[in-house]
């Protein structure tokens, strides 16, 4: 009680040093809010570039503000390190390392296995440890306790307290950043949740607490898996309204006129990102667990598993009613980014359309303003070509896949031959060489 209460006491007086394990897309973001918020940081990196980068003050996340990193580092509030013994200072511990699926799309848990064991390796007394990575219901307590128990020598409840309070990131979004985006807090007992809300509130606006890291660690599945499953309906539903001659986007447009009982999701090429295509796999890898089969979840797989298949079908349509084939012919892509204006092609339905194009002997070429260089599932590499009106006239179609805002579309549209578009890119642009999902 007395390594509690002591604990309890630095925070409510903000004399706390927060580490925080992995400084990427989640870490680095949180870390400067923190810092920015006049809590002492340490932020715990293996790459040594990443730990010079920040500790040389230099962005390289979207999400955070040049000068609000320059600032907090500058003023001595934020430090990076890659010396893990360096956990022994601190009195808060937040893991936002990665939660990758293998190549058998089963949970990697190494990354999380490696931070617990090097907080167990070197924690004090008297800690508050929060995951924030994406894993399946029940991680915390029967994966992630026993090994900082076992490395630490130390008790829960009595020498730390544990927590799940998953991240919600959207990169690029321009409304909600980690500081006003509601964030959940499931601790492992009363005290671990009090502690959790204490250590939160001093960065975050809006908490909402639940009463186990198993619930925690659910809302963020149920909130991918959600995603998933209604994202897939719609290009399902997409494809069909294409083969039945009706414009989808009308339809949407129309059903969100209700005001209750609809949400309106939109078609697309396929899903990308860090968490849709990966988070509801680690339900899925649990859920078997219980002899339980999740075949909402499977089926939505196996839509947006062929839908980058099906855009290269409709390429291949578009092409032949000019009399032509993807064999021989110069494809344009526009955007390999997973959503707009951002800086991230990780899962990409771009690079495996890329991919599929290549295999037929299309001539690939890209363009995309924030991803210079790209390579695809397949080990192809391609450049971003500079975007001139002769290039585009050049080519024998151009494929709106990522609707970037910095893009002149009818500038665009104006020069191509013929355009495929499969994001709505060209809503409100009435052209007949213009071929959409």
């Amino acid at each position: 009680m007395e390594t509690y209460n002591s604990l309890v006491k630095k925070v409510g007086s903000n004399d706390i040093l927060v580490g925080i394990l992995g400084l990427g897309y989640v870490g680095l973001p949180l870390a400067v809010l923190f810092a920015k918020k006049g809590v002492r940081v340490l932020g715990f990196e293996k790459s040594d570039n990443k730990t010079k980068h920040v500790n040389d003050g230099v962005n390289y996340i979207g999400d955070v503000d040049d000068a609000d990193l320059h600032e907090v580092v500058s003023s001595g509030m934020l430090q990076a390190t890659s010396d893990f013994s360096r956990i022994s200072e601190c009195d808060a511990i937040l893991i936002c390392v990665p939660t990758p699926l293998d190549a058998f799309r089963k949970p990697d848990m190494s990354y999380i296995e490696s931070a617990c064991t090097d907080i167990g390796k070197h924690m004090k007394k008297g800690v508050f440890i929060s995951l924030e990575s994406t894993t399946y219901p029940t991680t915390t307590e029967n994966f992630m306790l026993p090994i900082i128990e076992k490395y630490s020598g130390k008790k829960h409840g009595v020498d730390f307290w544990l927590c799940f309070s998953p991240e919600r990131v959207d990169p690029g979004n321009k409304t909600y950043k980690t500081e006003n985006t509601p964030k959940v807090i499931g601790g492992l007992g009363e005290k671990a949740i009090d502690l959790g809300l204490a250590i939160y509130g001093k960065a975050i606006s809006h908490l909402h607490p639940v009463s186990s890291p198993k619930v925690s660690e659910m809302v963020k599945i149920l909130e991918n898996t959600y995603r998933l499953v209604n994202i897939s309906l719609i290009n399902e539903l997409a494809l069909l309204c294409g083969k039945m001659g009706i414009d989808i986007w009308e339809v949407i447009d129309a059903a969100k006129t209700k005001p209750f009982g609809f949400q309106a999701f939109y078609p697309g090429p396929g899903i990308g990102g860090h968490c849709i295509p990966l988070d509801p796999f680690y339900l899925e890898y649990i859920a078997k667990k219980y002899k339980f089969n999740l075949t909402m979840i499977n089926t939505a797989d196996n839509i947006e598993n062929l839908m980058p298949h099906r855009m290269t079908i409709k390429i291949n349509s578009a092409l032949n009613r000019h009399e032509k084939s993807i064999n021989r012919s110069k494809i344009l892509f526009m955007g390999v980014a997973y959503k707009p204006d951002i800086a991230d092609e990780r899962e990409s339905p771009a690079l495996r359309i890329m991919d599929e194009v290549a295999k037929k002997n299309g001539a690939v070429h890209y363009n995309d303003p924030y991803i210079p260089e790209v390579t695809t599932e397949e080990g192809r590499r391609f450049a971003s070509t500079e975007l001139s009106d002769e290039l585009i006239r050049e080519m024998d179609c151009v494929v709106f896949v990522t609707n970037h805002s910095v893009y002149d579309v009818q500038r665009i549209v104006n020069n191509a031959r013929l355009v495929v578009d499969l994001r709505n890119a060209t809503n409100g642009i009435v052209d007949n060489k213009i071929y959409k999902l």
